[in-house]
C-alpha cells in the first residue's frame, strides 16, 4: 500500500535513506536480456550520469548506489541545512537545470519586476 511521502521521510529521525526503483515486467534496465539478447547495458552510464546530476540539484549527497539490470539501489542523504539556505532564486536557478520553467520564473530570473497577479501565480 503506498504511505504518503511526508509521512514516509522524517529528517527528524535519520537523514538517510535506501531507496529502491524497479522495472516492471521483466524489462531490463541495463545488462543483457538473455531470452532476445539484446544488451541493455549502455543505459549503466545514463542512469549513473543523472543520478549524480540530479544529486546536486537537490541537496541531496549519494553515499551508495548500485544499477543492476532491473532495478536500482541508492543510498541518499538528504541534506536539508544546505536546502534551507537556499533563497528564492537560488532554488529556481536549479529548478531551471531540470526544465525552461514558465514565462514568470524566466521573467524573475532575467531581473523584471513581477506585477501582483504574477506574484500571486509565481
Amino acid at each position: 500500500m503506498a504511505i504518503a511521502r511526508k509521512r514516509q521521510v522524517s529528517l527528524v529521525d535519520t537523514k538517510y535513506y535506501h531507496c529502491i526503483s524497479r522495472c516492471v515486467r521483466r524489462a531490463f534496465l541495463c545488462g543483457e536480456d538473455h531470452i532476445t539478447g539484446q544488451s541493455y547495458e549502455h543505459r549503466r552510464g545514463w542512469v549513473e550520469d543523472k543520478l549524480l546530476e540530479l544529486a546536486k540539484i537537490f541537496c541531496i549527497d549519494v553515499c551508495a548506489y548500485a544499477v543492476m539490470s532491473n532495478h536500482t539501489h541508492l543510498v541518499l542523504y538528504v541534506d536539508n541545512k544546505k536546502a534551507n539556505r537556499l533563497n528564492d532564486k537560488a532554488i529556481v536557478i536549479r529548478w531551471h537545470k531540470l526544465c525552461k520553467g514558465t514565462v514568470l520564473t524566466q521573467k524573475y530570473i532575467q531581473g523584471e519586476k513581477l506585477g501582483k497577479a504574477e506574484l500571486i501565480f509565481f
